[in-house]
């Protein structure tokens, strides 16, 4: 049998996990009609897409491209009445240099890459990548070899004995995934934190599903990425998961669905897409969902990884490795939807991630960080979308939030003033 999951597959589940309200009569319809040209009559708002276009989204493989695929799968972006291919990249630069070539429409994507992009640091300055909603948050980890295992779970006194011992012995190195992007900056910040000088370590630029072979040749003693690679690791090995993304900042900003700047005027598609990648974040977020997700995107088209590694940590369970034991997240677990509040783009999270670009280096001043912010995030149609669905907002953007791992407080009303406490 296939690995991947029919409509009617998802029609049953969906019945035994109570989940049936997000089965419209328009996918009722396609799943008993079959194929051919019985596609369901769709629409985005009270218009029908009728473009006719194949649209192609692009995604990497990490378990946090769930809702795309999903959508795929599950037969809501044909349900919302458009032809989408989603295809496997190799890189976040091949990511972004397809979406602003026109060669993908839009991407399962870095939420900090528009931002990187159009201030320079990962791209020609001034290319715009808008963003038409979030993805997932939390469910990222930093790894480090078995070498380090002293540094624990969770402990920077620790964290920091082992990496400067390490340091007078040879030189030490760390990998993210894009200048710029959310694992390097959560990479930055954890180092920050533990109190490590930045400078006198490596950090290279490694594409996700290449990180434990990297790290099994000894290219690096650490790197920052999605899921399954963290765990992953563990399996296989060669490292332990040291913290998880969650830890540094809860509910943080992860992924994007992230558009061509000429793809984002399409409307009518863009919400259709927007539609089907949001009901399929809805059916992630119900737990008894989960393990059909992993066996669908653990498969050789998507992640290709082991189903169960995948599942474990989509529901919180993660073997730390090391001897280290399990650790169970229990409400801040890799999550799609929770009733909207992961969806909603917010502009006070693009403004956190510019201020770091100031903070470490990559800027040596201050952006137009509102004027940015506006430009990139596309608020205004996904609360159109969202008030089609029945979608909550919320209400908690450009107020300040804290952050887990040291209580640092980011107010995006004085951008630069929140980098004082930093001390530097």
């Amino acid at each position: 049998m296939s690995d991947k999951m029919t409509r009617r597959d998802f029609l049953k589940k969906a019945s035994l996990a109570g989940a049936a309200a997000l089965v419209l009569p328009s996918a009722l319809l396609a799943a008993c009609g079959g194929g051919g040209n019985n596609k369901p009559a769709a629409t985005s708002g009270n218009k029908p897409v009728m473009s006719g276009k194949k649209i192609k989204i692009g995604f990497i493989p990490l378990t946090d491209c769930a809702s795309v695929v999903m959508a795929k799968e599950l037969g809501l972006f044909e349900k919302y009445g458009v032809d989408v291919d989603v295809t496997k990249e190799a890189s976040w630069a091949a990511v972004r240099d397809k979406l602003l070539s026109g060669d993908l429409n839009a991407a399962h994507c870095l939420f900090g890459m528009p931002f990187s992009v159009y201030t320079g640091v990962g791209g020609q300055a001034g290319s715009e990548l808008p963003i038409a909603m979030m993805i997932n948050v939390n469910g990222q980890a930093i790894t480090l070899s078995n070498e380090f295992s002293k540094a624990g779970f969770r402990d920077l006194k620790a964290a920091k004995a082992a990496i400067e011992q390490k340091m007078s012995e040879r030189e030490t190195s760390f990998a993210g995934t894009f200048p710029g992007g959310t694992h390097d900056l959560w990479l930055r910040y954890w180092l920050g934190a533990v109190g490590v000088n930045q400078s006198k370590v490596k950090i290279i630029t490694i594409p996700p599903p290449q990180m434990v072979a990297n790290m099994k040749v000894g290219n690096m003693d650490g790197f920052c990425v999605g899921e399954p690679w963290g765990g992953v690791a563990v399996r296989e090995k060669i490292g332990f998961t040291h913290i998880s993304t969650q830890d540094i900042w809860k509910d943080h900003p992860e992924k994007a669905l992230v558009l061509n700047k000429t793809f984002s005027t399409q409307t009518d598609e863009v919400k259709a897409v927007m539609k089907a990648v949001l009901e399929a974040s809805q059916w992630l977020d119900n737990l008894d969902n989960r393990k059909e997700a992993a066996k669908v995107i653990g498969g050789k088209a998507y992640v290709n990884a082991p189903a169960d590694t995948i599942e474990n940590r989509l529901l919180g369970k993660y073997d730390l490795g090391a001897d280290l034991g399990e650790h169970v997240y229990t409400d801040d677990y890799m999550l799609f939807h929770k009733g909207g509040n992961v969806n909603f783009p917010r502009k006070s999270h693009a403004m956190f991630f510019m201020s770091q670009y100031v903070r470490f280096g990559y800027l040596n001043q201050h952006p137009e960080y509102e004027k940015i912010a506006d430009k990139l995030i596309m608020k205004d149609l996904y609360r159109e979308v969202a008030g089609e669905m029945g979608i909550a907002i919320p209400d908690d953007d450009m107020k300040p939030f804290q952050l887990k791992l040291d209580g640092a407080t980011f107010d995006p009303s004085d951008p630069a003033g929140s980098l004082k406490q930093y001390g530097g």
